[in-house]
């Protein structure tokens, strides 16, 4: 079905029908209420918070209460990258996504300085969040107000002496700031 054919379904229906539809959306399909519960209810806060924890985690895992191990630390990018799709796809505010974005590669960078990583993925899927986050904030036209967080990874990768610390330089050399 086109949007066309869409609007023009909808248009023919009264507005009992228009509730009734949107109820039954709401209450069947997971993402709908997500949207809804957002929209209607946003603590963006409380999900920011979530979403550093989340991140977090994945670098510097909790060790539960009773058990013998620590767990492994699991490094996943995939994890930030979701959350941060989802916020995108919820409408949260670009401030946020902005924070979300840089939050992610500080705890990584965090996590670096503790750790010998010998990864080469790691580095290069850091490179590709970092040159992501530069190029939505300027998109959004918040730059000036994330600069010194940016500037401070960039640093970072340069002490920690990344691989591809040249390649950070590269990305902010392309901006004009």
């Amino acid at each position: 079905m086109s949007k066309r054919d869409l609007k023009k379904y909808l248009g023919e229906l009264t507005k009992e029908q228009l509730e009734e539809q949107l109820v039954e959306l709401y209450e069947k399909f997971a993402p709908v209420k997500v949207y809804y519960d957002f929209v209607f209810n946003p603590k963006e806060d409380k999900l920011i918070q979530e979403a550093k924890v989340k991140i977090s985690h994945e670098y510097f895992p909790i060790k539960k209460p009773g058990a013998k191990w620590r767990p492994k630390a699991k490094m996943r990018r995939s994890v930030a990258q979701k959350l941060i799709k989802h916020f995108m796809m919820l409408g949260v505010d670009s401030y946020i996504v902005a924070d979300i974005m840089l939050y992610n590669i500080e705890i990584a960078q965090k996590f670096s300085s503790q750790n010998l990583i010998k990864q080469e993925l790691f580095y290069k899927s850091f490179l590709n969040s970092f040159e992501q986050a530069v190029n939505y904030i300027v998109s959004n036209g918040i730059f000036n107000d994330f600069k010194l967080r940016i500037n401070a990874i960039q640093n970072e990768t340069s002490e920690q002496k990344w691989r591809n610390k040249y390649n950070f330089e590269a990305i902010l050399e392309k901006i004009d700031y």
